[in-house]
């Protein structure tokens, strides 16, 4: 079953990747007492994430800031240090990487994709949203293949 708008985030354990090395961080921890824009991407370093995801909200950060947002963070299930590698490889350090190595919060979320078609297993789905002190505010999920509504400049507009 998919989270909803009014629900509270799941607790489960996600890894941020620091410069001091990978971090457990609850996820209940991680969203309390902050506006969280978050955002997430079937895995770091493929096409349409490294080109247009990523970047979208490295170039809006302060804009999504000066309408509310404390902090940004992409999640994606891949290990902390390939999520390290992609934010500075994208120069993003406005944007907190969440690493989700074994699925467990797109699991918990409702939002998993089946993508061994492709080679990649079990990840997450594309999407957005505004975590408010833990509670979802705001969820856009692409339709398969799209990316509009999870996007930076989308999610700008409905702030």
């Amino acid at each position: 079953m998919t989270i909803t708008v009014g629900e509270t985030v799941p607790d489960v354990k996600l890894v941020k990747a620091t410069q001091e090395g990978p971090e457990a961080v609850q996820s209940a921890d991680y969203f309390k007492g902050k506006r969280v824009a978050l955002f997430s991407v079937p895995g770091a370093f493929t096409p349409t994430c490294s080109a247009r995801h990523l970047p979208g909200y490295v170039d809006k950060a302060a804009d999504l800031k000066a309408k509310g947002i404390d902090e940004i963070a992409c999640t994606a299930v891949n290990d902390p240090f390939v999520m390290k590698a992609w934010g500075e490889a994208s120069g993003s350090p406005e944007v907190t990487m969440l690493a989700d190595g074994n699925g467990d919060f797109a699991k918990a979320l409702g939002l998993t994709m089946d993508g061994t078609g492709f080679g990649l297993g079990l990840r997450g789905q594309r999407f957005a949203a505004v975590i408010n002190d833990g509670v979802v505010e705001q969820l856009h999920v692409e339709a398969p293949g799209d990316f509009k509504v999870s996007a930076a400049e989308y999610l700008l507009e409905k702030l």
